[in-house]
């Protein structure tokens, strides 16, 4: 299980909490599955789901780690390092937008970010659903929810749209 999904399971940890404390989160994740493995319905075609309802709640609490990474890319950001015009331009428009979003990230509620941050991992709403024990209504309300609201602080700010790097 841990050489089928760890990498997974880490990517998903360290868009959350960030290098400095994604081990501890990936660790502690695998060690509370083999710690509850007997709970684990092997009836279910993968283990993902369950892994990733056992890493949202591990990092729920890493919280105070997660709040530090988000404020520093909010007051931070990354800045244009190759000095070109044009791409310092097109940075301080992304800058603004990771600020925007970050600061949304923190006023939406932990439930809607959850669903955001599985979501955004690749999970199927079926997937989301059994990762958080939660109906898939509620999973496709929730993430309707945080979309709207991120959408409507990035359109105060003008933007339409997020295209990448040209």
């Amino acid at each position: 299980v841990f050489d089928r999904h760890a990498g997974e399971i880490y990517r998903y940890c360290a868009r959350r909490v960030g290098t400095e404390t994604v081990d501890d989160a990936v660790s502690d994740t695998f060690a509370i599955a083999y710690e509850r493995r007997g709970r684990f319905d092997p009836a279910q075609p993968s283990a993902l789901p369950w892994l990733y309802g056992i890493a949202t709640n591990v990092l729920r609490r890493y919280r105070a780690t997660e709040a530090r990474y988000r404020k520093l890319i909010r007051h931070h950001g990354e800045t244009a390092a190759e000095g070109a015009a044009e791409r310092a331009v097109a940075r301080a428009d992304a800058d603004t937008a990771v600020r925007a979003l970050a600061g949304e990230l923190d006023k939406i509620s932990r439930r809607q970010r959850d669903v955001l941050y599985l979501y955004a991992a690749g999970l199927t709403y079926a997937d989301i659903a059994t990762a958080l024990d939660i109906p898939i209504g509620t999973v496709m309300s929730r993430l309707n929810r945080a979309r709207t609201r991120l959408r409507a602080a990035l359109l105060e700010l003008g933007i339409t749209t997020l295209e990448g790097p040209a």
